[in-house]
């Protein structure tokens, strides 16, 4: 009876071990599906999306982000008008003007844009996503400034 009980609490602290080893190698990647989700989780408003996803994405990534902010008129706050990440090959632009969005990738070498391509809004989040994830995979930085931007 010893013998079983000690046998059965072995293989249990083993799989607890296992579980806790991969529970722990999931919460250092970013989970792709819940990145989307807050990437779109303002986006019933589109300016506030917008200005959402700008604060968001430079708070996250500051040195791979560009936001072009301007006033419409001479007393109004700045407005975001363009943003502009480049992630690896690839820079993914965003244009809002007078209410209208306009998403598009450009495929990138040594700088320059090779091809560039419109994309819907939420095929162009789903490239946002993905591109920022391959990031955080190279990078603990943007790995924890994405988990922080998640939380």
């Amino acid at each position: 009876m010893d013998g079983g009980g000690r046998s059965s609490g072995r293989g249990d602290g083993s799989r607890r071990s296992l579980k806790r080893t991969a529970m722990a190698e999931e919460s250092e990647s970013v989970d792709l599906d819940l990145l989307a989700a807050s990437l779109r989780a303002d986006s019933s408003d589109l300016a506030a999306f917008v200005e959402s996803l700008a604060v968001k994405l430079e708070d996250a990534i500051p040195k791979r982000v560009r936001v072009d902010r301007r006033r419409s008129g001479l007393r109004g706050p700045k407005l975001v008008r363009q943003v502009e990440v480049d992630l690896g090959d690839q820079r993914l632009e965003l244009r809002f003007d007078s209410g209208s969005l306009e998403t598009r990738r450009a495929k990138l070498s040594g700088g320059i844009v090779l091809k560039s391509e419109q994309l819907d809004t939420d095929a162009w989040l789903a490239a946002l996503g993905e591109a920022l994830a391959d990031e955080a995979k190279r990078s603990e930085i943007t790995r924890q400034a994405l988990q922080r931007l998640l939380i």
